[in-house]
């Protein structure tokens, strides 16, 4: 049966579209899933302990920038003073399970920009329609480029800061291995997303609910909760915090700059 015209489409047929952009998109992340078990191994030890390591690649940067600035040892990562456990009978089962799955979504993350690309095409132009493969590489090279950003920065940092804070010396640091692997899925994940903000912002302008002078508006607010939130993931030094800040605050910078060239581009069409 030949696909119908967006005019055409009903509601019931839009959340059919939809149903099947789930159902593919989950199919191919559980594939994925399947085929990183065979990998586990380097996952775990290499990639996702990798940071519990004092001489991951992070901590030895973050040295040498601290003796660079005049900093001495101050931000220099010796040891880690915590142990990862496992306490529940099927935690470690659980803990592959879904670590594949993440694993999955990420790697599968450009088929799924491409059923989302799929899925809102119908109401585009025509012009815009021919942007299919530029739109899902940028997406991906932003997901990707977050995800890297959030293993490599973030996750370093806030191990380092909660192995070290600690309230009296009568409490051990003991981590368990869902809550450790939960904080490393959660940061790499939300700066994937996070990156993201330049594409979303895009669509938002298109539809009319944002526009530049909204995102100049509320800037200073973004700020703050940008600096808040570096203040949290990151050791209480100046160093760290504008290591997370400035991307953050460029990304925001380059989703506002996105929002006028596209108000520009409608206001030419428009006449």
């Amino acid at each position: 049966m030949a696909k119908k015209n967006l005019n055409e489409m009903s509601f019931l047929d839009h959340l059919e579209e939809l149903r099947w952009l789930l159902v593919r998109s989950t199919v191919a992340i559980l594939i994925l899933a399947a085929v990183t078990f065979f990998i586990s191994d380097y996952i775990f030890d290499v990639i996702i302990f990798g940071p519990t390591d004092p001489n991951f690649i992070t901590y030895r940067a973050l040295c040498n920038l601290s003796q660079n600035l005049g900093f001495a040892d101050t931000i220099c990562v010796t040891e880690m003073a915590f142990i990862i456990q496992n306490t529940n009978m099927e935690g470690q089962v659980n803990v592959l399970i879904w670590t594949c799955i993440t694993a999955g979504f990420i790697l599968g993350f450009p088929f799924v920009l491409w059923e989302i690309w799929k899925f809102i095409s119908p109401a585009l132009y025509e012009t815009e329609k021919k942007h299919a493969k530029l739109f899902v590489i940028t997406s991906s090279l932003l997901f990707f480029t977050g995800v890297l950003f959030g293993y490599f920065v973030i996750v370093p940092m806030s191990m380092n800061f909660f192995a070290t804070f600690t309230i009296s010396d009568v409490v051990i640091n003991q981590f368990s291995v869902d809550s450790y692997i939960g904080m490393v899925k959660t940061s790499v994940i939300a700066c994937g997303l996070f990156f993201e903000l330049p594409i979303i912002i895009y669509f938002l302008t298109k539809l009319g609910l944002v526009t530049p002078e909204f995102l100049r508006t509320y800037w200073k607010y973004a700020v703050v909760v940008i600096l808040i939130v570096a203040a949290i993931v990151t050791p209480p030094d100046v160093v760290s915090q504008i290591i997370v800040t400035i991307p953050m605050l460029l990304i925001y910078e380059a989703s506002i700059l996105i929002s006028k060239i596209v108000v520009k581009n409608q206001k030419k069409v428009n006449g």
